[in-house]
C-alpha cells in the first residue's frame, strides 16, 4: 500500500512540474501580435505633398580632404568648390520635389526632411577603386492645413554605388555625373518613401 501511495505522489509531483514548466515557458514567450494588429500600423499613404522643407543642420561637418575616407559629416565633390550646406540641400530639395509630383492624392501634407550625413566619394575614392554614396536623413510628414504630425520622423538611409576609375570617367563623359546620378536616385527614393505610384524601377 505504501509503495502505491509513493508512485502516485510522484506522478502527481511530475505531473505538477510538467505544468509549471509549460507555463513559465509561455509566459516567456515572445510576443507575436495577431495579423490584424500588425496590419493596423501599417501607414496608408494617399498624399498630395504640398510643400518640401529641408535642413540641412550648420553644425554637421564637411570636408574637402582628398583621402579616401574623410571622418566627417558632409563629402561632396559634385558640384564646384562652395558651400557643401547649400549644395546637398538643393538636391534633397530637387529630389523631394521631383519625387513627389506624381503624388495626387487626397491628402495634402509637408514633407520635412533633416540631413544627417552626407558622404559622397573624394576624387581620389572616385578614381581609384570607386565606393558608395552614403546619406542619411529624417523624413517626417505634417497634414498640410493643421501642421500635425501623420508620420513622425523616421531615418531613412540611402546607398548609391560610386563606380571607380574608368566605370567613373566613362560615365562622366555620357553624362551621368555625380550631381545626375544622386539626384535621380534621391528622387526614386523619395516617391517610394511617400507613396505607391512612385517610379517603378530604379534609374540606378
Amino acid at each position: 500500500m505504501k509503495l502505491k501511495t509513493l508512485f502516485a505522489l510522484a506522478v502527481l509531483t511530475m505531473t505538477i512540474a510538467g505544468c509549471a514548466t509549460i507555463e513559465i515557458s509561455s509566459r516567456n514567450a515572445a510576443f507575436v501580435a495577431p495579423a490584424a494588429s500588425r496590419a493596423a500600423q501599417l501607414v496608408i499613404r494617399d498624399y498630395d505633398v504640398q510643400q518640401v522643407r529641408v535642413v540641412v543642420p550648420q553644425n554637421l561637418r564637411s570636408s574637402e580632404s582628398n583621402g579616401y575616407y574623410p571622418l566627417t559629416d558632409i563629402v561632396w565633390r559634385g558640384d564646384p568648390l562652395g558651400n557643401r550646406h547649400e549644395q546637398v540641400g538643393e538636391i534633397l530639395q530637387t529630389a523631394t520635389t521631383r519625387g513627389t509630383d506624381a503624388l495626387d492624392g487626397a491628402v495634402p501634407v509637408i514633407a520635412e526632411v533633416t540631413l544627417i550625413r552626407w558622404h559622397g566619394v573624394t576624387e581620389r575614392t572616385r578614381y581609384s577603386v570607386g565606393g558608395v554614396y552614403s546619406i542619411q536623413f529624417y523624413l517626417e510628414v505634417r497634414q498640410a492645413e493643421t501642421g500635425a504630425v501623420i508620420e513622425p520622423a523616421r531615418l531613412i538611409e540611402v546607398n548609391l554605388p560610386a563606380p571607380g576609375g574608368q566605370a567613373a570617367v566613362a560615365l562622366e563623359q555620357s553624362g551621368q555625373t555625380e550631381k545626375v546620378r544622386v539626384t535621380d536616385h534621391l528622387t526614386w527614393v523619395f516617391g517610394q518613401e511617400l507613396g505607391v505610384d512612385g517610379p517603378v524601377a530604379d534609374p540606378a
